[in-house]
Parts: structure tokens; sequence; C-alpha cells
């Protein structure tokens, strides 16, 4: 489900659940050159990381609209844009595949599917960063760790200064302002951060918020996670190490947090049907903006790494 074939998967299952249990923190490690991509925007314009080398630091956030972390964590990365947006760093939203594909949000088939499942995001989420969309093989994706929200800070040498598995708004924060100010100090321009990785995730995050990202999947992705999150095979959260490293099993942690969600589960269905007769009819989010030309978002040719 997560490797290179079915790369978009249909449905989010036990499957995908427990390969994220065993998932590693994979992509370009702290002090490791970025790999370099070419993309298309949403709003037409392409970008190149390394137009940004010598220049600017980057921070690249990875998600999409029916990922609960994502959802969890926007509003705070919104917040860092506006902070530290500037001459100095630049903040890139990767679109990848959905977290949670369903009825209003499916798997993406095409480019302009996927464009339009991220201009989404950006209007339900008020994001003003620049939003790059990656092809549907997930060229960029692949390269930077196939988990759902990571983030990737990289100094203006080209190499990754820092990077945060659930893009975590706080560690990133710490991470922005300690590279700035020893970039100012020393002179360099690369430089490793707060041990280089966070791995920690808010216990908050999918409680708080899982609702909206299904909810904006549609009911199959609601009924596919609480199917998921069911399996007979998962082990007992008791027979869990409390001592076992979070960088050797991410997904663990995920797992545990997400099922807190499940008491939200009759919650969201009311909801759902509460709206359709409020309404009169179903509505569906995701063809909102169907009516938006979108032009066409494949990355075309892998790019080598940016070095030093």
């Amino acid at each position: 489900m997560l490797g290179r074939d079915n790369y978009n998967y249909g449905h989010f299952s036990g499957e995908t659940l427990g390969e994220l249990e065993h998932a590693r923190f994979s992509g370009p490690a702290a002090g490791e050159s970025a790999p370099d991509f070419k993309a298309v925007t949403l709003d037409g314009g392409t970008v190149r990381l390394s137009e940004y080398r010598g220049r600017k630091n980057v921070l690249l956030v990875f998600g999409s609209v029916t990922c609960p972390m994502t959802a969890a964590s926007i509003g705070a990365i919104n917040e860092l844009y506006e902070q530290f947006r500037g001459d100095d760093v630049e903040f890139l939203f990767v679109y990848v595949r959905e977290a949670h594909p369903g009825e209003q949000v499916p798997a993406h088939r095409s480019a302009n599917a996927k464009a339009r499942a991220a201009t989404l995001l950006r209007n339900e989420e008020k994001v003003e960063m620049p939003i790059v969309v990656d092809n549907i093989g997930g060229n960029i994706h692949r390269r930077y760790s196939r988990l759902p929200n990571p983030s990737f800070l990289i100094d203006r040498s080209g190499r990754v200064a820092f990077r945060s598995m659930w893009s975590n708004a706080k560690e990133l924060a710490a991470a922005l302002d300690e590279l700035r100010e020893l970039q100012r100090e020393r002179r360099v321009e690369h430089v490793v951060v707060r041990g280089g990785e966070d791995v920690s995730m808010p216990l908050t995050y999918s409680k708080l918020y899982s609702y909206r990202a299904l909810e904006r999947g549609g009911l199959d992705s609601l009924n596919d996670f609480l199917e998921a999150m069911g399996r007979e095979d998962r082990e007992p959260a008791s027979d869990w190490s409390d001592t076992e490293p979070l960088l050797e099993r991410p997904g663990r942690i995920m797992a545990v947090t997400a099922l807190t969600t499940a008491v939200l589960a009759g919650g969201l269905y009311a909801g759902f049907e509460l709206r359709k007769r409020r309404l009169g009819a179903r509505r569906n989010p995701y063809r909102t903006y169907e009516k938006d030309k979108v032009r066409d978002t494949e990355a075309g040719t892998d790019y080598g790494a940016v070095g030093i």
C-alpha cells in the first residue's frame, strides 16, 4: 500500500495501518542533501527547490485534505508562515496522496483531480503559503518520506537542518529560530539544529481533528477508518512497550491516538445526516471547486539531489 505499487490506494485499510505501524522515518536525515524537485503550484507557477540554494532556507510541509494530522497541524503552520516568511525563509506545502480517500475526495486518478483536492485544502484551511502539487506517482513524496504529514527544514546550503515526523509547529518554530540565529552568528549556510529531528506528536492532534479530515473524505473514509482500527490482527494496546522508540515504530503512537477518535464516530454520522436533512441534498465539498480551471500538475522528470 505504501510502496511503489498502488501509491494512491483507494481505501484506508487494516493493511495500510499495519504498514504505517511498521514504517520508519525515511527520507533525507539532518545533514544530508535535500532531493531536488520541480513542480507546479496551484497558482500556475513552477517551483524548483534548487533555485533557493544559497538564497533562502526552505520549510517543506507535506499533507492532504483528508489527513487528520494535516488538519491538526495546519493552523499552527499557517501562523509560522506569517511569523517567519521573508527574505531568508520560504515555505512550500507539498500536496500528496489522500490519507483517507472516500466518495467525496477519492484517490487521485489525474493531475487535475489532485489539484482540486489541494484547492479544497487551501480554501477550507486558509492556507496562504505556496502549495506545490506532487505528481500522481508521488515523485516528491517518495523521496522525502511516505508518511502522511512530515516536514523538512532545508538550509541555504541545500541540506536538511531539521525534520519533524508530524509537522510539530512548536518544534519547527524553535528550529527556525535556532537556524537563523546560528547562521548569523557563524556566518555559515549549513547548521543542524535541535538534534536534527523531532518524532513527537501532540496527543491532541488525532483526538481533536480526525473528524474534520474524515468528514471531508466522506462516509467511506469514516467507515474505512473504523474498520481498519477494529481489525482482528492488531496487537492489543496493553502489549505495546512504553519504552519502544517512536523512531522505530512511528505508526504505533499514531494508531493509539487515532483510537481515541472512535468515540466521535456517532457524532460524525449524526452530523452528516443532520446536514443532509437541513440542506435538503447531499453537498459534496470536493466538487465545490470543480468549476475552477486548474493547470496540469505533473512534476515531470526526476532530478538529482541538492548538494554542497
